[in-house]
């Protein structure tokens, strides 16, 4: 029978895609928010009609325990986190509370609570950073190279030990780059998508990116998400990697783009590589997901020329409805 679920980052990308997973399951779904005034809850309940706010602060481990106590949640799946590479170097310090100790007082929350919780940490391809091999798996080692990859080495292994400690059911999914047109505007692909289909409707001329030349293992988040609810639901808390095993570079993300509405990137996109530059890049990333096909039955199911279009005419489609309530107005 399908428990109560509770997530945090209800209102990022992948929060919506898997509270209407797990809605869609049967589950009890809450979302963990830092405060009802959230201009983006309302969007959440609209995508996942059925879901129920409860308060709480990854910064707060007392605020953690008393939103357990109130929903006592079966599974938990923590998704919060600063998340924004670029603004993780901005913001260093918080960016390890949240996104680091944030992790290990989810983890205490539930210890205190009720150790019978299942536990799921979001793990991320920037652990790997600078990468030893290619592609890489779950024993690849990581070097991370921001603040943001660092903290989420930290999460990573505080889950692992949590496991291995108190036998407590803790896993953790490695995902690699998963887009989808909930991404935010400050990623770099959601950038690129919804600029294509301003300049189609002739509201900007030209768009400004970084390294165009840089590669990422780039999937749908509805698939991704599937494979967190699997890991949920196997009998041994473990740890996988969920990626496409193809990379594609910024330069192909923008041709599919921009052709797919009938122009050339060529004409529009403009590399300002210092503007954008970090302190430390990651110039390739790309993953082997063998584990999870084989552990989990878990294959990611939209390709890439199909996930870069989709997000375009969702763009496309806002920009218009944009323009006629302007007009409209």
């Amino acid at each position: 029978m399908p428990g109560t679920a509770l997530i945090t980052g209800i209102t990022g990308q992948d929060g919506t895609y898997l509270g209407q997973l797990l809605l869609s399951k049967g589950y009890h779904v809450y979302g963990l928010v830092r405060g009802q005034n959230n201009p983006r809850l309302e969007s959440v309940a609209r995508l996942c009609p059925g879901i129920e706010f409860i308060e709480g602060d990854l910064l707060d481990h007392s605020s953690l325990v008393a939103a357990f106590e109130s929903c006592q949640p079966t599974e938990v799946y923590n998704l919060g986190a600063i998340s924004f590479v670029g603004l993780s170097f901005k913001q260093a310090l918080l960016t390890g509370e949240v996104t680091g100790l944030g992790v290990v007082r989810m983890l205490e929350a539930i210890r205190t609570v009720n150790p019978q919780i299942r536990f799921y940490q979001a793990s991320s391809s920037e652990m790997f950073g600078k990468v030893r091999e290619s592609p890489q798996t779950e024993l690849t080692a990581f070097h991370p190279r921001s603040p943001y990859g660092v903290a989420k080495v930290y999460g990573h292994y505080i889950t692992v030990n949590y496991r291995e400690s108190y036998d407590m059911f803790a896993c953790s999914g490695i995902l690699f780059n998963h887009e989808s047109p909930r991404r935010g505007l400050e990623f770099v692909t959601r950038k690129i998508t919804n600029a294509a289909a301003k300049i189609k409707l002739g509201l900007q001329k030209q768009i400004s990116l970084g390294n165009l030349d840089s590669q990422r293992d780039w999937g749908f988040a509805g698939d991704y998400v599937d494979a967190m609810r699997l890991m949920m639901a196997q009998d041994q808390a473990d740890d996988f990697v969920i990626a496409t095993g193809v990379t594609h570079s910024v330069r192909e993300f923008c041709d599919i783009a921009f052709a797919h509405l009938g122009l050339d990137y060529r004409d529009h996109v403009v590399s300002d590589d210092a503007r954008f530059l970090r302190p430390a890049e990651v110039d390739v990333l790309i993953g082997d997901a063998s584990k999870a096909r084989r552990v989990l039955g878990w294959e990611p199911k939209v390709p890439f020329a199909e996930l870069v279009t989709m997000m375009v005419d969702a763009d496309l489609a806002a920009q218009q409805k944009a323009m006629r309530n302007e007009a409209a107005g």
